[in-house]
């Protein structure tokens, strides 16, 4: 693996620090990191990691588009985008997830590059439709604007008969360090940490739909840990098409609180808030990955529980600067 040449976009941010860090430990090194620093903190994710050069998003996507896609690089890692949910600008959100992608995918085809590409849960909508994989993405009903500028690519490369030849993964509730500068896109994970050392406790949005109490809406939860090993094993082994990164397990919003309180020896102390009414129409009650096509690759490096990467992710967040 320490011959190959990685380019990542996002690498400042969560999911893009942590697998430069992954790529590091295994002994790559020439990495061309691509991001969008501003006066964001995020810049603070670097500190730690070896990589070669760094162009700001701009620079780069003006160098892809006229032809110039920096030469000499094995891989792609796509992980740059808009990742706010709440995010209303439809437009913004279709030049930085749809049409940045767009021209990214069709350079690296057109160079022989490998690409790998960061799709989203949030395309599955409130899960009518189910969350395989395996299924046809056509019947999809994203709930906000972010979950569709992502299902706009999915749905433009498998129309262009590109996934046969790239690889997009549908990240599920991912979280962990390298994620301090997201700010109200924080994990719930950081942002109760955060709430139980304040306040001594940690706030919850309400239930509006009978069949689930407060607390009790489930979530596919991923440590970030976990998250760039899975996208490392899919790049790296050639396998092509769209894979849910997940666990395959729900678990409540309450199970994550738990394993706060335990992880800080704290007593445990919830309290349940109004949601904001513009994300009630939204707001996704369950998700669950299918693995089966994921375990079909041969990935065996396993997944962490919630309570033990919630555990290690306080133990970072105590002894490191985020």
């Amino acid at each position: 693996m320490s011959r190959i040449r990685v380019i990542i976009t996002g690498g400042a941010g969560l999911i893009g620090s942590n697998l430069v860090r992954l790529l590091n430990e295994r002994g790559v090194e020439d990495i061309l990191l691509v991001d969008h620093l501003g006066i964001s903190s995020k810049w603070k994710n670097l500190r730690d990691l070896c990589y070669t050069d760094y162009l700001e998003k701009e620079d780069f996507l003006s160098r892809v588009i006229s032809g110039q896609l920096p030469k000499g690089y094995t891989h792609v890692l796509h992980m740059g985008a808009c990742s706010s949910t709440t995010e209303s600008d439809a437009s913004y959100l279709i030049q930085n997830n749809f049409e940045y992608t767009k021209v990214l995918a069709e350079a690296c085809l057109d160079k022989n590059v490998r690409f790998l590409y960061a799709s989203s849960a949030a395309t599955y909508g409130d899960g009518t439709y189910g969350y395989d994989d395996k299924a046809s993405i056509a019947d999809l009903r994203p709930l906000n604007m972010y979950g569709y500028s992502k299902h706009m690519f999915d749905l433009y490369a498998q129309k262009k008969g590109y996934l046969s030849k790239i690889t997009g993964v549908k990240f599920f509730n991912v979280f962990g360090f390298g994620e301090a500068h997201k700010g109200d896109m924080r994990s719930v994970v950081l942002k109760g940490y955060e709430q139980i050392l304040s306040e001594g406790k940690i706030r919850l949005f309400k239930s509006y739909k009978l069949e689930y109490a407060d607390g009790e809406q489930k979530r596919d939860f991923l440590y970030v840990k976990d998250a760039a090993k899975i996208a490392i094993h899919l790049f790296s082994g050639n396998h092509f098409g769209l894979f849910n990164v997940g666990r395959g397990v729900a678990e409540t919003w309450l199970d994550l609180a738990n394993g706060l309180f335990s992880a800080l020896d704290r007593p445990n102390r919830v309290e349940f808030v109004e949601m904001p009414e513009g994300l009630k129409a939204k707001y996704q009650y369950y998700t669950k990955a299918s693995t089966e096509k994921l375990l079909s690759t041969g990935y065996a490096e396993g997944f962490t529980d919630l309570k033990t990467a919630i555990a290690d992710y306080v133990k970072l967040l105590q002894t490191q600067l985020e």
